[in-house]
């Protein structure tokens, strides 16, 4: 990614098919591609195709895909094999069928999964109870990428990144500091106002403005100390116990596309996740 020109430091700027499996071709179908790893049972194959469908954008986040009818004669395969793959998919999250209506991108506007990379829980009540949580964009800057940003985000040292610093607070309580570090090509135009104004979830505006989508993530936890700055945004004592989590989040293909750093306070809430 080739490095942009500095902004105001306020500112952000065919597979082989299985013969028993197949459908019938017919003059002048399309053909089924023989893109996916070989020796990986067909209805991995697939997968692979429709991920790469997601990935270039023929479907976007809340678009209803094709059937699974229309699927099976695009592919030539059976419905069968088709349903398997769209079932991996919807366990991943990046598909959701809805009975009577259809198979959709899954969004991250969508209300019941806003809160699907907050692990963070009030120790009484849930997230839904307390209502959404109440956002203050402290920065928004573009700058070099320092050389430990731009390894997890498979950048260049220099490269242009952004740098978010946010507060979430619940019922007027200031709850997580977070520090966020975006590649800068992909978000370029994403500024301040922009940030500030959006009332939805971080993650759905990046899908609708950018047209980039988190599909997972990978978190490190530790305790850690409050240092000056993230105290005095928490409003509490430097030196206060907190919790530690950084979070780097994919788009399709494995693409490191944030780098995430949050301060947690613990006193009222816990961290928890669900193990499977």
């Amino acid at each position: 990614m080739s490095a942009l020109p500095m902004a105001p430091a306020n500112a952000c700027a065919a597979s082989p098919q299985n013969p028993t499996d197949a459908a019938p071709a017919e003059a002048g179908a399309p053909v089924f591609e023989n893109t996916a790893p070989a020796f990986s049972p067909l209805y991995q194959q697939i997968k692979t195709l429709i991920l790469r469908s997601l990935q270039a954008g023929e479907w976007k986040p809340g678009d209803m895909i094709p059937s699974e009818f229309d699927l099976a004669a695009r592919f030539r395969v059976s419905q069968g094999t088709v349903r398997k793959a769209i079932d991996e998919l919807a366990t991943d999250n990046l598909l959701v069928r809805r009975q009577g209506k259809g198979t959709f991108v899954r969004t991250h506007a969508e209300q019941h999964i806003q809160y699907r990379f907050l692990r963070l829980l009030p120790d009484t009540g849930t997230l839904e109870d307390q209502g959404p949580a109440e956002r203050r964009i402290v920065e928004c800057r573009r700058l070099r990428a320092p050389a430990e940003v731009a390894r997890q985000l498979a950048l260049r040292t220099g490269d242009a990144v952004l740098q978010v610093k946010r507060v979430l607070a619940f019922a007027g309580i200031p709850a997580i500091v977070e520090e966020l570090w975006l590649p800068g090509g992909p978000f370029k135009g994403l500024t301040i106002e922009a940030l500030s104004e959006d009332k939805g979830p971080m993650y759905a505006l990046f899908e609708t403005q950018f047209g980039v989508r988190m599909v997972r993530a990978v978190e490190k936890i530790k305790a850690v100390s409050a240092d000056e700055d993230t105290a005095t945004l928490l409003g509490v004592a430097p030196g206060h116990p907190l919790l530690s989590v950084e979070r780097l989040a994919y788009t399709y293909n494995d693409e490191p596309m944030e780098l995430r750093r949050g301060y947690y306070r613990t006193d009222a809430r816990h961290y928890r996740n669900e193990l499977s």
